[in-house]
């Protein structure tokens, strides 16, 4: 459906879908420069339907993601996955995205280490993200971790005090939750169960804030 300009809005194109969003993304993007690291030449957009009431923001893509292209398939995706089903919410009935479109990495050998992205990194990428949001246009917001919050709000702030609660933002709701990278990194099982039961307990909070 292509795309509209507006000299109102800083020159930047007023666009009508996501297709042409992600193409523009495609041809546009040059990713900030990263110090004894890389970005992936690949680019994931986001998943799911166009209208979907809820969207839920990750960090960023990766391994799995970058090599497929989709968001949430690799370790983190199965766990949100499960913890949806959980909380009775399909993935199909969510879009899916990450506040910075491209993995980051430390290559090591044969392997790609994750690397945080910095401000910088989410800063580049967040108009992208708010014209996905705009596109979509749900009900409600869930940033999964402390970076996809910082990119939503433009400021960083501690995730524990915000977390699992509904609060307008925007014109529409965000509730901000741990990533599921968390759960998998918690060493010590009972812990892990305790995190788990809370983060699906965040995502029942948050069909339940649809109404």
């Amino acid at each position: 459906m292509g795309r509209q300009t507006d000299s109102d809005s800083s020159d930047r194109p007023i666009f009508t879908d996501l297709a042409s969003l992600y193409a523009a993304l495609a041809e546009e993007d040059v990713p900030p420069p990263v110090p004894s690291g890389a970005f992936s030449e690949r680019l994931v957009p986001g998943e799911g339907p166009p209208q979907a009431p809820i969207l839920l923001v990750g960090e960023q893509p990766g391994d799995q993601e970058d090599i497929e292209q989709r968001p949430f398939v690799g370790p983190a995706g199965r766990v949100l996955d499960a913890c949806l089903e959980e909380a009775e919410l399909q993935r199909g009935q969510t879009f899916l995205t990450n506040a910075v479109k491209r993995f980051k990495f430390v290559p090591r050998g044969k392997r790609r280490l994750h690397q945080t992205p910095t401000a910088g990194d989410i800063a580049h990428y967040r108009w992208w993200l708010g014209e996905e949001i705009r596109l979509v246009g749900p009900r409600l917001v869930v940033s999964l971790g402390a970076t996809a919050l910082h990119a939503l709000t433009g400021k960083r702030q501690s995730l524990g005090p915000l977390r699992g609660q509904a609060m307008a933002w925007q014109d529409r709701r965000l509730l901000p939750t741990v990533h599921p990278s968390f759960l998998l990194r918690l060493p010590d099982a009972s812990a892990r169960a305790v995190e788990r039961a809370r983060f699906v307990e965040d995502l029942r909070t948050a069909r339940e804030a649809l109404g």
